[in-house]
């Protein structure tokens, strides 16, 4: 039985996630338009992914996360920080970060607790967050900064 709970989760606000991204050394972009570095950014918006998003972050919609957690769990293994999202991040974005974190454990556990370097040294440092008030409160502040969002549209956001 996993420890981990909703309410055990960590948030973090839109502003110390743009400081971090922001501070973080110049990335280098992968063919598929993924950043490397030690951040990454999981966005878990269904249809409503529109009208813009944090750059370099990946899309995982949350209907099809039964699917793609494994594929999921291997892009993000050698990652500092993970931070998940959705519209709002309060049933979604928390649903898949604990979904996460609880896959993640379950995996540790059926490989007998032995963990290969990479997998040690993800299970001492991997910091999983959620977003706080999501994408909604992240285009208020960031939406318009174009080192931090792509593809914003304001006028889809305007009577959000």
């Amino acid at each position: 039985m996993s420890l981990i709970t909703l309410s055990s989760l960590e948030r973090i606000t839109a502003s110390k996630l743009a400081g971090m991204l922001l501070a973080a050394s110049p990335a280098t972009t992968t063919k598929a338009g993924e950043q490397e570095g030690n951040i990454a950014i999981v966005d878990v918006r269904d249809d409503d992914h529109i009208g813009g998003h944090i750059r370099s972050s990946l899309h995982f919609p949350s209907r099809s996360l039964d699917a793609t957690m494994p594929t999921l769990l291997r892009k993000l293994a050698d990652k500092e920080v993970v931070v998940f999202h959705c519209a709002l991040s309060q049933q979604r974005g928390p649903g898949a970060a604990l979904r996460y974190l609880r896959e993640k454990e379950a995996m540790r556990a059926l490989s007998g607790g032995e963990a290969t370097g990479a997998e040690e040294s993800q299970k001492k440092s991997q910091k999983v967050y959620v977003l706080d008030r999501g994408f909604v409160g992240w285009q208020e502040v960031y939406g318009l900064d174009e080192r931090l969002t792509e593809g914003y549209r304001k006028d889809l956001w305007e009577e959000y």
